[in-house]
């Protein structure tokens, strides 16, 4: 028989990879070597050195101080989506699962549509017709991922509401919101966590997807999406225009879904 991972290598190692986000967010917050947009034509894609820990771009500009400024984006869209999604799908997983009837078939048929297209599809349609900005990314992107939310809770809501408290509870004549958003909400929480930390990581893939296809982070803001597409053109000339944005995406969505697994197999929670 195989045996399992200790659930304690998920958490160090997902711990150590975000640790690197969580800083370069931090630092980048206060600090950066060079201005993020400032050129530097005599600089053009310099390799690595002291002098500009990650190289030059192609305008001369410092890779490093830019992968500082892209990971505030990265964590405020990944956090601001996911905080849309899980109110959206919270909502409407409560109360289809706690009412029912018409209601419920209403909600999940618009769950279902929503999740029969592939996500980022639709996140581009609505980011195309409504104007490409960090705030229409972020509520096309969390309304994208609110039906997974919401079906969790759903689920959820309609196993619980058969539970001898819950029905002792309404006999009592409490208020359906204190039944849904009291007794309900907090027994749910370890179901729903490991999605939302895996939700994280997915709205990182969906955004920075967007922003290489231009419909993301507009310039001149630094977005790692919008870095790796400019430097496609020079992946051989100067490929660490590649490897670093790459590598800065991988540990945070590798953190992200290693701290996901520690939580699911710790607690016993679902996936996204």
């Amino acid at each position: 028989m195989r045996r399992r991972p200790n659930p304690k290598i998920y958490l160090v190692t997902g711990i150590i990879l975000l640790s690197v986000i969580a800083v370069s967010f931090i630092v980048g917050l206060f600090w950066t070597p060079y201005g993020i947009n400032a050129t530097d034509p005599a600089a053009k894609l310099t390799a690595p050195s002291l002098q500009h820990l990650f190289g030059t771009d192609n305008l001369g500009r410092d890779v490093f101080s830019r992968c500082l400024a892209a990971s505030r984006y990265t964590i405020l869209v990944s956090f601001a989506g996911v905080a849309f999604a899980l109110v959206l799908g919270t909502a409407a997983g409560l109360f289809a699962g706690y009412f029912g009837g018409i209601l419920d078939r209403i909600i999940m048929v618009l769950s279902n549509s929503i999740m029969c297209f592939p996500g980022i599809l639709l996140a581009l349609m609505a980011v195309a017709v409504f104007g490409p900005s960090l705030y229409n990314v972020i509520w096309a992107l969390g309304l994208v991922f609110a039906p997974t939310y919401a079906r969790v809770y759903r689920s959820g809501t309609i196993e619980l509401s058969s539970r001898d408290y819950i029905l002792q509870a309404k006999i009592m004549k409490v208020r359906p919101g204190r039944i849904m958003f009291i007794h309900i909400f907090p027994n749910l929480m370890s179901q729903i966590l490991p999605a939302v930390i895996t939700g994280l990581a997915n709205m990182t893939l969906s955004e920075s997807g967007m922003s290489y296809l231009g419909l993301g982070v507009q310039p001149p803001a630094a977005s790692y999406g919008k870095m790796l597409a400019d430097a496609q053109s020079y992946i051989t000339a100067a490929p660490w225009l590649i490897i670093f944005p790459t590598l800065m995406l991988v540990f945070y969505i590798l953190g992200l879904y290693f701290i996901s697994e520690w939580v699911r197999t710790t607690y016993g929670g679902g996936r996204a």
